[in-house]
């Protein structure tokens, strides 16, 4: 039995209308904050330096600045600056299964030693030095890496 030209355009549309719903519903599943999320930096501890794999950014009179091979040096520095995490269990398996992990070196205004946090990209895990485990939102952790200039 042979569909006519108006049941395809009928079997299209409605697929159409089900591709839309699929992917809203995706969109506000993803894009959406962790309820639990709060800011890794506020007012009162306000990054002042950042320094990821020899890639450096430091905040200077209100304004910041990057090494001279950083392309996205605002953004970049307003990411972090504004970087939400949901604090995490990780069981010692979770750990060991853990890409490598690249050393993150931050500044807070009152501190007068950088920390040294260990920060998983692929992951968007961070482990603070207190052995604390944060996870990054996927929908921000794009945004925390330096786009590097090939010069």
């Amino acid at each position: 039995m042979a569909l006519s030209r108006k049941k395809w355009n009928n079997i299209l549309i409605i697929a159409c209308v089900f591709m839309v719903a699929v992917l809203t519903f995706i969109d506000s599943k993803t894009n959406k904050m962790p309820d639990d999320a709060h800011a890794l930096f506020d007012d009162s501890n306000q990054l002042t330096q950042l320094q990821l794999n020899g890639v450096w950014l430091n905040k200077s009179n209100g304004i910041w600045r990057c090494a001279d091979s950083v392309l996205n040096c605002q953004s970049l520095a307003t990411a972090w600056e504004a970087l939400m995490v949901s604090p995490v269990q990780m069981t010692a398996g979770e750990i060991q299964s853990l890409p490598a992990y690249v050393t993150l070196s931050i500044a807070i205004n009152h501190q007068q030693q950088a920390q040294h946090w260990q920060y998983y990209p692929q992951a968007g895990y961070l482990q603070s030095t207190s052995q604390n485990w944060y996870q990054i939102p996927p929908s921000l952790r794009s945004e925390l890496e330096p786009v590097i200039s090939s010069q």
